[in-house]
């Protein structure tokens, strides 16, 4: 699926990737859902798969590993269709930074959530670990 598939987005998306961007992952979710519900069920997929995301990046901040994985899981299958470039967002960066994520949640496991969250905030987690936490990119949503 390209851009050329698409109609314009509504203006509430670009909120939506504005709260993404700052962290307001649930306020993210509500925005987005209000989006899907009247979406096409050509592009439902596409603000599923960032809700899903940010729903799994605020589950992370709550501790929930078990939801973070998941959910970030779904969310990168659910937006893989739309790469490179979709509604003006580039998918295939934004999957990437996601998928960096999701391979440090897999890795680390739910016992090592509690570092792992701090991370969302900038805060690198000091102590004894074999986990490189300078690998996670910051997870944002890139404008084309």
């Amino acid at each position: 699926m390209s851009d050329d598939d698409i109609t314009h987005p509504p203006d509430a998306f670009w909120q939506a990737v504005e709260q993404f961007n700052q962290g307001a992952f649930y306020e993210c979710h509500d925005t987005l859902e209000a989006i899907w519900m009247v979406a096409t069920a050509a592009e439902k997929p596409f603000y599923q798969g960032i809700l899903q995301i940010a729903v799994a990046f605020y589950h992370l901040g709550n501790h929930n590993w078990h939801g973070a994985a998941i959910l970030t899981g779904e969310g990168i299958r659910r937006l893989e269709p739309f790469e490179p470039a979709y509604n003006g967002i580039d998918v295939t960066d934004f999957l990437d930074r996601a998928s960096l994520w999701l391979d440090a949640l897999q890795a680390l496991g739910p016992d090592h959530i509690q570092p792992l969250a701090s991370t969302l905030g900038g805060q690198l987690p000091t102590g004894d670990s074999s986990f490189d936490w300078q690998t996670l990119p910051q997870l944002k949503i890139q404008l084309l």
